[in-house]
């Protein structure tokens, strides 16, 4: 009962802030919005009992995507003004209407087939093993890593002073 608690709890605060994200016209509030609905999401997975992607949330959305959208907001100049006009705002609502639409329609006539086999659960150490070991993915993960630090490094130089 406390686990189905706090998913709608986080459920709720997810909903919330990524409205907030949507809706703020002051960009860092709602880049710090993200990170709240980030946050919330990995709360969801840990409720779900899939604690490497609540791991892999954190550290990848939480800790670098986050981290690196408010790096950028603070290199930016005039971040005071907020978001221009909004011109646009009836058709991305009439686009994001028909979107819904599409999906639901999609979900509800959908012929859903419940397993009555629990499905295979690895551990941590099993997906480390497979991305990390042996054949890996330790070279692409090296090779993302020194390209975000030269993408970073690279806006720091154009938005630098003279």
């Amino acid at each position: 009962m406390g686990l189905v608690i706090a998913f709608w709890v986080l459920a709720v605060v997810g909903i919330a802030a990524a409205l907030a994200v949507v809706l703020l016209r002051d960009i860092f509030r709602a880049a710090l919005s993200l990170v709240l609905c980030f946050l919330a999401a990995a709360g969801i997975y840990v409720t779900l009992s899939a604690d490497f992607l609540a791991a892999v949330q954190v550290l990848i959305y939480v800790g670098a995507i986050s981290v690196l959208i408010i790096l950028a907001i603070m290199l930016t100049r005039e971040v005071k003004r907020g978001s221009p006009s909004g011109r646009l705002r009836i058709p991305a609502l009439v686009v994001a209407i028909l979107f819904l639409g599409t999906v639901v329609f999609a979900l509800v006539n959908t012929p859903w087939q419940v397993s009555s086999v629990s499905p295979l659960v690895p551990t941590t150490a099993a997906i480390g093993g497979s991305l990390f070991g042996e054949g890996g993915f330790i070279l692409p993960v090296e090779i993302a890593a020194v390209l975000l630090l030269a993408a970073v490094v690279g806006a720091i130089v154009l938005v630098r002073e003279k």
